[in-house]
């Protein structure tokens, strides 16, 4: 698989990411630990060397898996993990005190196995600390050598700028597919003047854009979609037309309906590395097949009528989750 490098940070990553959230917590049960860990090391022999978790994955549980999955291969892959929540707890409310950033990082390396975090990501926003206590606190981090790069995730324009001044961000990590482009206003425009390195998370729309998903598709009771507008019977059979129109020309690739979309993410800037998540092997061997897709200006422009032409219906997050966002 091809690499990229985030930014100007000097991090060089698989041009695609592995997105190991799903593998505890979010979409249903906990995958069993030996096939989360078989499936981890898969990714990295299929090419995939950039390992994306967080202490609230769980939470905890999903740091401890891919320490155990990359212990073997620890110098040959980049981990990224995040602080910001309260006690780990997405639903407790943020918390990127200083203290408590030092006391994630700390616990952070003892799951992972590790004596060094490569990417450091600040989950939310914190309104109530400084961006600029945030930034200096992992300054000190990485003085210290305990991490080697400052991340933000779905952080607003003003608190990028706000971080950078104080450390360099090397990359944000935010939602960004054919489903959600609202990066490409303020977001993506800002990393390209700053050189940070943009990460998208839910490259597949949080899988509805594989095709594999329609209005009479059950969830179960612990997944995430069942409270995402975005996932109501109604809009799931809105929203299949416009994988319909991308499948069509995956058909003319013969590819599938998710490598035509993360190649059309490849196709955005070359800085950009998404980080699809699943928990099957032949979906994870599919994904990594995306990077060999070149998509040309004619497969982009297409795309991109096809996108203009068939409004997504409904809102990604409910409204408490879609407050945290853009701070």
């Amino acid at each position: 698989m091809q690499t990229r490098t985030l930014g100007s940070s000097g991090l060089e990553v698989s041009a695609l990411g592995f997105g190991c959230m799903g593998l505890s917590y979010g979409y249903g049960p906990a995958q069993e630990r030996r096939s989360a860990i078989s499936l981890i090391r898969a990714a990295f022999e299929a090419g995939i060397t950039f390992f994306d978790t967080a202490e609230a994955y769980g939470p905890f549980v999903n740091e401890e898996v891919v320490g155990e999955a990359l212990a073997p291969i620890r110098d040959k892959v980049v981990i990224a993990t995040k602080f910001g929540f309260k006690n780990a707890d997405p639903m407790a409310g943020v918390d990127s005190r200083p203290e408590r950033i030092r006391a994630v990082a700390d616990a952070a390396l003892k799951r992972l196995k590790t004596d060094r975090i490569d990417l450091l990501y600040q989950h939310r926003v914190d309104p109530d600390v400084p961006m600029e206590e945030v930034a200096g606190a992992v300054k000190d981090l990485v003085e210290q050598g305990k991490v080697r790069h400052f991340g933000l995730s779905e952080a607003g324009v003003a608190s990028i700028r706000r971080a950078h001044a104080v450390h360099p961000v090397a990359a944000l990590q935010s939602e960004y597919s054919m489903w959600w482009r609202a990066p490409e206003a303020e977001v993506l425009p800002v990393c390209e003047e700053l050189g940070i390195g943009f990460v998208p998370f839910s490259p597949l729309g949080k899988g509805f854009l594989t095709g594999k998903i329609d209005e009479h598709t059950s969830f179960a009771k612990d997944d995430f979609r069942n409270i995402v507008p975005r996932f109501t019977p109604e809009n799931r059979k809105a929203n299949k037309a416009l994988v319909d129109r991308v499948a069509a020309i995956a058909a003319q690739r013969r590819a599938t309906p998710a490598q035509i979309a993360l190649a059309w993410l490849l196709a955005q800037k070359p800085w950009i590395v998404p980080i699809p998540g699943t928990t099957k092997l032949e979906r994870m061997k599919e994904n990594a097949g995306a990077a060999a897709i070149e998509l040309t200006a004619y497969d982009v422009r297409q795309l991109g009528e096809v996108l203009s032409a068939i409004p997504v219906q409904g809102d990604r997050y409910p409204p408490a989750l879609a407050a945290r966002v853009g701070k």
